[in-house]
């Protein structure tokens, strides 16, 4: 069975043709990515992809949507866009839609995607556990959260949750500072405004205070690429110290969420992970994971990996229509 898949965010929609197995397995088509910004809607976007497509769309959609779908007009945060749900199958020529949380789509592809698009991260080196409860926190624009549980028997429930706005819980000096700076803009400081990519600002600054360096301004884009790149970080060090300070606070908050949810193991997801994936092994991510007190030694015994998969929106949305209409 084909299917239409879709992955909605801010500046990009993706689209592409899924293949649903017999025997469940999910295969992506060539994808497309269409900006946003040069589409007046969804029905805009889905009709210049038919055009690209050159042949009729099948009667079936999947589409992760970037931000809450339980809503009569799902509207987006960094587009103009507005979705109803009621009139999807009317205004895309469908019979069959699933919609699904952009982040619910990532514990789907986590669920789908084999052992090689997996890379270790800490903990022990082992296969994804097939029972219990896997925590996959994501940093990006901002920071998703699902729980992905399995049965051991190939069954599995997917979780979204808003974990990103859980409260943030400084550890050191350093992150007491940051919290501090936060304040004075945020009545409320969630994990979401530490643990995410725009955050990467506040954190070099916050430094740059500290050591009483010049505060010269950079943006998020730019920190990262200096703090990242092998031989730029070597010549801006405040902006690779900034991203080293992040991957601690990264691991601190997923082993909180592994706590929380009490899983046998954690998946770092979005396109910022992979991105800094390198730095993450090499940095202190894993010592912060593990340092929960009494727990230390059952935090020690969790693997933690990182999903590799290059469209995980588009396979695990998918994999949500598959569930839904197919198994």
């Amino acid at each position: 069975m084909d299917i239409v898949s879709v992955d909605i965010g801010g500046t990009h929609a993706r689209f592409t043709i899924a293949e649903l197995s017999d025997d469940g397995k999910v295969s992506l088509g060539k994808v497309e990515t269409l900006h946003t910004k040069d589409h007046a809607s969804f029905e805009s976007a889905w009709a210049h992809f038919a055009e690209i497509n050159g042949s009729p769309l099948p009667r079936a959609a999947a589409v992760a949507i970037a931000g809450p779908i339980n809503s009569d007009a799902i509207k987006f945060t960094n587009n103009p866009w507005v979705i109803y749900p009621g009139q999807l199958h009317d205004r895309l020529g469908v019979d069959k839609v699933t919609l699904v949380n952009d982040f619910g789509a990532v514990a789907h592809a986590v669920a789908h995607a084999g052992p090689e698009y997996f890379i270790h991260l800490s903990g022990p080196d082992v296969p994804l556990p097939t029972k219990g409860t896997i925590s996959i926190p994501g940093p990006g624009t901002g920071l998703g959260v699902a729980q992905l549980w399995r049965d051991g028997t190939g069954n599995y429930h997917v979780q979204p949750t808003e974990g990103g706005h859980i409260d943030f819980a400084p550890l050191d000096a350093i992150e007491d500072a940051l919290l501090a700076r936060l304040r004075q803009r945020h009545r409320r400081v969630s994990v979401e405004r530490v643990v995410s990519g725009p955050a990467i600002v506040d954190i070099y600054e916050t430094l740059a205070v500290l050591e009483g360096k010049p505060n010269t301004p950079l943006d998020d884009r730019t920190i990262w690429t200096l703090g990242t790149d092998p031989e730029k970080r070597r010549e801006n060090v405040l902006c690779a110290t900034a991203v080293d300070r992040f991957c601690l606070s990264l691991g601190s908050a997923a082993g909180d969420y592994a706590l929380v949810h009490g899983a046998v193991a954690v998946v770092i997801a979005g396109g910022l992970g992979l991105r800094i994936c390198d730095t993450l092994v090499a940095s202190g991510f894993g010592d912060r994971f593990r340092a929960k007190g009494r727990f230390e030694n059952l935090m020690a015994g969790l693997p933690v990996k990182l999903i590799t998969h290059p469209q995980p929106g588009l396979l695990g949305a998918a994999a949500a229509f598959q569930k839904e209409h197919v198994q």
